[in-house]
């Protein structure tokens, strides 16, 4: 009996405890430093084209390679098109692409690490074994050969993504699992009737949510990364689409002969953005821990 009074009062508990820590998350400048930059590509993504002031795809010969000015604040490429327009507009697919992926992947996984942490046994040591081998490959190996395979495009660099993401949030499900499994709370949950499926996901999923939200925007950085990656190695959004990975690759072969803003400006883009979630994920971090 006390354990099931227990249970109820930590359900009734749980939104005060997850509105405290909102407000903690808010009071940090990390936070807010964060939710700002990426706030601000959001808003990129969204009316970047709205916003620019030429088309991000219109070439201009007779200004190929212009350094940054007045009538072009990040300079032009090698085809004349206007840099500054092509970063606004390049934030479009590699926000689309990389939110949905790690929202695959953490579903995905979480679905499987709940599995392999509540049900044991051979179940378990299968998944676990089959996910210990999807790891010992290089993520961007696995990622060519699927790209490869099925052609390059949206939907196959989200699948493939989460679909590399799942085994790495699956294991840190797991752990967190096997931490709650032998607590008070579930057979208190069991003598109430509840079945198995049940008890995974009204008991224990809302109890290892905060490693799971936190898992997510660890991947959502690593995403960010690998779009660009795979962009910058021809594998990923095809060209002419802007795309910050995609300008990086077909630009950086005239550094040396001082064209620095072609490269420069795609790539401070996916740093801002990459800090920005890093900035978000340490501040989750710590209000989750505290």
């Amino acid at each position: 009996m006390s354990a099931i009074t227990e249970t109820t009062v930590t359900a009734v508990v749980t939104p005060r405890a997850a509105t405290a820590r909102w407000r903690l998350l808010t009071r940090k400048p990390t936070f807010l430093v964060g939710a700002a930059i990426l706030l601000f590509w959001v808003v990129c993504a969204i009316a970047g084209s709205s916003i620019a002031s030429y088309s991000p795809l219109a070439q201009s010969l007779l200004f190929t390679n212009t350094a940054p000015s007045a009538a072009h604040w990040f300079g032009t490429d090698q085809l004349g098109r206007d840099v500054l327009a092509r970063v606004l507009v390049g934030s479009r697919d590699i926000l689309i692409i990389t939110p949905l992926a790690t929202i695959l992947g953490t579903v995905c996984g979480t679905i499987l690490g709940l599995a392999m942490g509540y049900f044991g046994g051979i179940l378990d040591l299968v998944a676990s074994r089959i996910v210990e081998a999807v790891l010992a490959l290089p993520a961007v190996m696995v990622a060519f050969l699927f790209i490869v395979a099925l052609g390059p495009s949206v939907v196959t660099l989200v699948v493939v993504i989460g679909f590399i993401f799942t085994p790495l949030i699956a294991r840190t499900v797991r752990a967190a699992v096997l931490a709650e499994r032998h607590l008070d709370y579930l057979p208190a949950a069991r003598l109430t009737g509840a079945n198995a499926w049940s008890v995974m996901y009204v008991e224990i999923l809302p109890n290892v949510l905060p490693a799971v939200l936190v898992e997510f925007s660890v991947r959502l950085g690593y995403a960010i990364f690998t779009v660009a990656t795979l962009s910058f190695l021809g594998f990923g959004i095809q060209p002419p689409t802007p795309d910050w990975g995609g300008d990086i690759a077909a630009n950086y072969g005239l550094l040396a002969a001082g064209y620095w803003w072609e490269t420069l400006f795609p790539a401070l883009a996916i740093a801002s953005l990459v800090v920005a979630v890093n900035l978000i994920t340490d501040s989750l971090e710590q209000v989750m821990s505290s």
